[in-house]
């Protein structure tokens, strides 16, 4: 009973919102869908179907409401190596195989690594993602006609002002539709839909790869299949999150995997390019209202009733309209607070959120950005907790007794070294690590070396007071004889 309510909730609890946003949303997709393929070295309508069986699959099986997938430039960026040697066939192939990976990585849970990025990492990867799309706009900017700018303008105003009147119509749908009709008003010469590329005629086919099945196959599109299926459960994860945070809900992290994976499985077998979650175009979602699976299901679904049935409506829309609505998506995504965060965090926080936009910035590659923040948070973060320890002493009746406090692992065990004098000349020591956790195998081998060493010395030596955990990893992993360095577990662990 109570997934069928979640299910009428997630469907049909804002369905105004919703398809009024999801007809924003597929607009504001031609020219993205268009733009990707042709980096992915394909004709545009394999990005649109692709955009079209994405939505409405990721809709049903994907595990965020309101979310947009559809063909993406993280993604498209790895496919023109393997369309240029190989063929489209081949793309196809390797997108099916893209679908099924992410599958098997849902079903194995992986969506929970996202515990592991950090919010400075976060900033990054929303801050550089802003910055992309807004040079990918650049294009439509430069080298066209003087009027191209002041309809910018009037778009951005009416996206920006608009909702002053009324928030119960989209206002970028309200732009796209005052730009259009000043245009053909005033007939006036500016770029549109139709000279972004050659729009497709018919419905798509199903259809297998042709592809000979064969272990040489699999050979050339695995590597393929697996860079892509990384670079798309990044990005949709990441997306998700943000989504998560706009709209104060919480998602199902694994379910996304198995549905973006579902999502290129079907792409792959009606022509279609592999693909993953957008955070423009989930922005515009959730900015216009979407806040349900139908948003996501009416941007692919209205997408194809574009393209085959409202193309010649579609193709006098300017390309102005467009390009303000993901102007107004980079200016909406952009931390602009994290600029006064940069003085007010800590410097480690501030260096990997910057790490992470410079990365991308430089590789255009959202994943290598990620990666290098999640690395330098790890690394920051291990610099910080092995600093949280002390070694104190004391000498009692001839046994000199070492007390250590905190975090032993693989980053403090130099300086756990450091703190213990093996010079000074003693008939017993006792190291107490009662208030101290010993977490890797570098830290049992930091206590052999320690134990050791005040052995060869001739001291007697007593390790007292470990918790069950760091007692168990001591019994399995040390190697000191333990006759001459017995393990005292402490009564209150």
């Amino acid at each position: 009973m109570t997934s069928l309510t979640n299910y009428r909730r997630e469907w049909f609890s804002n369905i105004r919102g919703d398809v009024l946003s999801g007809v924003v949303v597929a607009l504001a997709l031609i020219p993205e869908a268009v733009g990707f393929s042709v980096i992915a070295g394909v004709d545009p309508k394999v990005g649109l179907f692709a955009s079209v069986a994405i939505a409405c699959t990721t809709a049903i099986t994907g595990g965020r409401p309101a979310m947009i997938s559809a063909a993406t430039a993280a993604t498209a960026v790895l496919m023109g190596p393997l369309v240029k040697e190989h063929g489209i066939e081949y793309l196809f192939a390797a997108t099916l195989l893209m679908g099924v990976l992410q599958i098997i990585a849902g079903m194995l849970k992986l969506g929970r690594l996202m515990r592991f990025v950090s919010k400075s990492v976060m900033t990054g990867f929303v801050n550089s993602l802003a910055v992309l799309i807004f040079t990918a706009q650049l294009p439509q900017l430069i080298g066209v006609p003087a009027v191209t700018y002041p309809l910018i303008a009037l778009a951005l105003a009416v996206i920006y002002l608009f909702p002053y009147l009324t928030k119960a119509v989209p206002s970028p749908l309200v732009a796209i539709v005052v730009v259009t009709i000043v245009t053909l008003s005033f007939g006036i010469d500016v770029r549109t839909v139709a000279d972004l590329g050659e729009m497709p005629t018919a419905l798509p086919v199903f259809a297998l790869p042709m592809v000979p099945l064969t272990f040489e196959t699999l050979q050339i599109i695995f590597p393929y299949s697996l860079a892509l299926a990384a670079v798309g459960l990044l990005e949709s994860l990441l997306t998700a999150q943000i989504v998560d945070d706009m709209t104060d809900t919480v998602s199902s992290k694994s379910r996304e995997c198995v549905g973006q994976g579902t999502g290129n499985i079907v792409s792959g077998l009606f022509g279609g390019m592999g693909g993953c979650a957008m955070i423009g175009q989930s922005v515009i979602n959730v900015s216009s209202g979407g806040r349900g699976r139908l948003s996501t299901f009416v941007a692919g679904a209205f997408l194809l009733i574009l393209l085959l049935v409202l193309d010649d409506v579609l193709r006098i829309v300017p390309v102005a309209a467009l390009v303000a609505i993901m102007i107004m998506v980079s200016i909406g995504t952009f931390s602009w607070k994290s600029i006064v965060d940069l003085k007010r965090h800590p410097g480690t926080s501030s260096i990997v959120m910057l790490a992470t936009v410079a990365v991308v910035l430089f590789t255009h590659d959202l994943s290598k950005g990620v990666i290098v923040g999640v690395l330098l948070s790890g690394v920051f973060f291990a610099g910080k907790v092995a600093r949280m320890f002390k070694v104190s002493s004391r000498l009692e009746d001839a046994t000199r007794i070492y007390e250590v406090e905190g975090q032993i692992f693989f980053a403090s065990t130099h300086s756990l070294l450091q703190a213990f004098d093996f010079e000074e000349k003693l008939e017993r020591v006792a190291i107490d690590v009662s208030r101290a956790h010993l977490w890797d195998i570098s830290a049992v081998d930091a206590l052999d070396q320690i134990v050791l060493k005040f052995r060869r010395r001739g001291a007697e030596v007593e390790v007292r007071g470990a918790n069950e955990a760091s007692a168990s990893m001591i019994d399995r992993f040390a190697l000191h004889d333990k006759e001459h360095a017995s393990l005292a577990p402490s009564p209150a662990h």
